[in-house]
């Protein structure tokens, strides 16, 4: 069978339910396949071979006891922020080069129950601060459609490893965008679930209020097949909705006719590349083709969303990562002489600039003077967000908007952190309103992908995997890979 490593989670399954590839084989044309593309794409910070073939060969003893479900023997990435037992995680920073969690995040526990085959742990920014995957302390990841440009952050190792065949599919973390955003610049789907849909026990916090998992795949119904995996309420999480989960594939083929569809025309002009918004429309033009109704609906509020974020997310972040003192695990700075000086050193040296700068923003929110002019200023815009998102699922269905304001840009082309946080401009008020989101391929601009961002009322995950699945099955977008 040719181009395994391109062959989508679910039509894996097929072919293994018909004996006509076995899990092994998968895991080995992958593990091969990251061997030879991976060192000039760095998507991996880690990869787990002897991990991969061991669960792959127990995938094919469940497949062949009957006992498989539709993940079992699909290889996959997981996040460098998801706990791995008995495997390093980093999220890409010096502060936990060498940390080896004793416990699995729960995702990736079950994950593991329905089979899946683990082939590594993916690259990002630091921390998940980023946009581009530029601030991994490690290694930059490139985009697999051009490698002088980024693919996105900060999830863009499991973007990069889904776009170019490295992995079946992959999980990361969304806090403004860093599931979404990555996706469309590497062309692939990207699901940020309702907050607390997924349980976030076991992913190395960044803004506790914010954080989510979701999957990155090469197509809708393999998200789907994820999210059925890893959604459901989880006693280990206080966040988490204690509520079922329906199967999110159940009814994905139902297409959209009678949807009501709000373009929001705040994300269409001022600061959205030309050629993104044409696809955008030309995006929407097919699902109203399809049975669909559209109409505009304007979310002006939303655009504070940008600013809100910059002071709720970093005042999480610098709380969150106090615990890095260089004292209980983790990198220590053991030059300084006495306690405050080597803690100083400790989390200078540990951290990289972009963390160091959001640590920094986050406090000074936060200090004496500042909290009520800053931070509660903040979360007040963010009720005002969120009731303008609940007035406008009154109206319609779904909101249809660019994933990021414009294609891949160049490595190293965005010196300006104002103007990388402002990557985020589309994605960041379903995070602050805790709504869902998916991006799915729409198009092409200069040879770089495209991404159609669709947002929901909460738990409407059902309804975004519907409306994006019928717009994947009417375009030719998922038929397109990058040439490596």
């Amino acid at each position: 069978m040719a181009d395994l490593h391109y062959l989508t989670a679910a039509e894996m399954s097929r072919a293994l339910a018909r004996r006509e590839i076995s899990a092994v084989e998968l895991a080995e044309a992958h593990l091969e396949r990251i061997a030879e593309i991976d060192p000039g794409l760095g998507a991996y910070l880690a990869a787990t071979p002897d991990a991969a073939r061991a669960q792959a060969a127990e995938a094919d003893r469940r497949i062949a006891r009957g006992e498989a479900e539709p993940l079992t023997g699909a290889p996959m990435q997981l996040k460098d922020n998801l706990s791995t037992k008995g495997v390093p995680t980093t999220c890409a920073s010096r502060m936990l080069e060498g940390y080896v969690p004793p416990y699995d995040a729960t995702a990736a526990v079950r994950l593991a129950q329905a089979g899946a085959v683990l082939l590594g742990k993916g690259n990002m920014d630091e921390f998940a601060m980023g946009s581009s995957s530029e601030t991994s302390a490690f290694k930059v990841v490139r985009n697999p459609w051009d490698a002088s440009r980024a693919p996105g952050g900060s999830s863009g190792g499991p973007a990069a490893a889904v776009a170019a065949g490295l992995a079946a599919y992959a999980l990361g973390s969304d806090t403004g965008g860093s599931i979404r955003q990555p996706a469309a610049l590497c062309g692939v789907v990207g699901l940020k679930p309702t907050y607390g849909l997924v349980s976030r026990y076991g992913l190395i916090a960044f803004a506790s209020s914010l954080d989510q998992i979701g999957p990155l795949a090469r197509s809708v119904e393999d998200a789907a097949l994820a999210l059925n995996a890893i959604a459901g309420h989880d006693p280990l999480d206080s966040t988490s909705i204690p509520s079922p989960t329906p199967d999110y594939t159940a009814g994905i083929a139902g297409g959209v006719r009678g949807l009501r569809i709000g373009v929001v025309p705040e994300y269409l002009g001022e600061g959205i590349a030309p050629a993104v918004a044409e696809s955008v429309k030309a995006a929407v033009g097919v699902l109203e083709s399809l049975g669909a109704s559209v109409e505009e609906v304007s979310l002006p509020a939303s655009r504070a969303a940008l600013a809100v974020y910059y002071v709720i997310a970093p005042s999480e972040c610098s709380a969150n990562l106090a615990r890095y003192d260089g004292v209980k695990y983790g990198y220590s700075d053991q030059s300084a002489d006495g306690m405050w000086a080597a803690l100083d050193a400790t989390r200078r040296n540990g951290f990289g600039p972009e963390v160091r700068r959001r640590i920094l923003m986050g406090a000074y929110a936060l200090s004496a003077g500042y909290y009520d002019a800053y931070y509660k200023k903040a979360q007040q815009a963010r009720t005002l967000i969120r009731r303008e998102f609940q007035e406008a699922f009154r109206r319609v269905d779904v909101l249809a908007l660019p994933t990021a304001p414009t294609t891949a840009f160049e490595i190293g082309g965005i010196a300006d952190p104002v103007v990388m946080h402002a990557n985020d401009v589309c994605t960041i008020p379903a995070n602050i309103a805790g709504i869902p989101g998916i991006s799915v391929p729409c198009g092409f601009a200069d040879g770089l992908p495209v991404g159609l961002q669709l947002l929901g009322p909460h738990l409407s995950e059902a309804a975004l995997l519907r409306a994006a699945y019928a717009y994947e099955q009417a375009s030719e977008w998922r038929d397109r890979h990058p040439i490596l």
